[in-house]
């Protein structure tokens, strides 16, 4: 076993353990509006519910460890004290982490990445329509842990009203664990889902992915994409050129005999079965083959 004083790592080495041992955590995926009524949507998994009367959540925004900087969130709930605690489930893991991307101020991460604004009840920021349970939180007051990069801002929300969807209910109206699907953080890639186990989702920290938004209409409305192959869709800096694609389809005899059918659902189909795999690049070359 190691021993270790926390003042003898860097904060990132430090944060890093710290997210690997104490977990899976919840996540609070947290919709604000600056004081100007421009949304913001940002996951954070640092987070937990600890009073039932009054219903208390808590959150922490941390400060960023390689700049020491504040989040869009914090400063939001510091001017409009409001903010939407909507939960995560497996359905849309991928646009809750196409959310994270660090987008400039202003930037509508619903938009981004291809939830739905709902209108609340009680707050002026949106509800994540999707997400299968939301809170309504005013807050009541926010702690600064310290000064320094990876310090934490501890939100402390009160509950005033609570959304949740039917279907996932069981049959005496209490939330089934089965139904809703939830996911949580481990460290690194790691994410657990309750219904499956361990899995990865590529963190969207050191690019700009062009977002749900660009992705073209065909490939947005059709039946055979679900919200988290849209979000690993648009989880990309850039799509590939014309002359990669030529490249990857001389390459690849399936994906050519595929595309000779001049079928595109089943040329869809193809891409799905990359976006599977976790390929999300050569998705994009197969969806984009038949249109340069």
């Amino acid at each position: 076993m190691i021993s270790i004083e926390p003042k003898e790592l860097s904060p990132g080495k430090l944060q890093g353990y710290l997210q690997s041992a104490v977990g899976p955590r919840p996540i609070a995926f947290a919709s604000t509006m600056d004081k100007n009524g421009k949304p913001n949507l940002s996951p954070f998994s640092f987070f937990n519910v600890f009073s039932a009367n009054p219903p208390i959540l808590i959150f922490s925004p941390a400060r960023r460890v390689r700049d020491n900087t504040n989040k869009h969130t914090l400063h939001n709930a510091e001017a409009t004290r409001e903010v939407v605690i909507n939960v995560v489930n497996f359905d849309i893991v991928q646009q809750m982490s196409l959310s994270s991307t660090e987008y400039a101020d202003g930037v509508n991460e619903f938009v981004k990445s291809g939830l739905t604004q709902l209108p609340s009840h009680l707050v002026k920021p949106y509800r994540v329509k999707e997400s299968p349970v939301q809170f309504e939180c005013k807050v009541n007051e926010i702690i600064s842990l310290g000064n320094q990069g990876g310090a934490g801002n501890l939100i402390i929300c009160e509950v005033l009203k609570i959304h949740i969807d039917k279907a996932v209910l069981d049959e005496n109206g209490v939330i089934d664990p089965v139904k809703i699907d939830l996911v949580s953080r481990m460290g690194g890639n790691w994410y657990s889902r309750a219904n499956k186990g361990l899995f990865e989702v590529a963190k969207p920290i050191t690019t700009l992915g062009i977002g749900v938004d660009a992705i073209p209409d065909f490939v947005k409305e059709s039946a055979v994409f679900n919200g988290n192959d849209l979000g690993m869709l648009g989880n990309i800096e850039a799509l590939p050129t014309k002359e990669e694609i030529n490249v990857f389809v001389k390459q690849n005899f399936a994906v050519k005999g595929v595309l000779s059918s001049d079928d595109e659902h089943q040329v869809q189909i193809k891409a799905k079965e990359y976006l599977e795999k976790e390929d999300v690049l050569s998705a994009w070359k197969v969806l984009l083959a038949e249109r340069i």
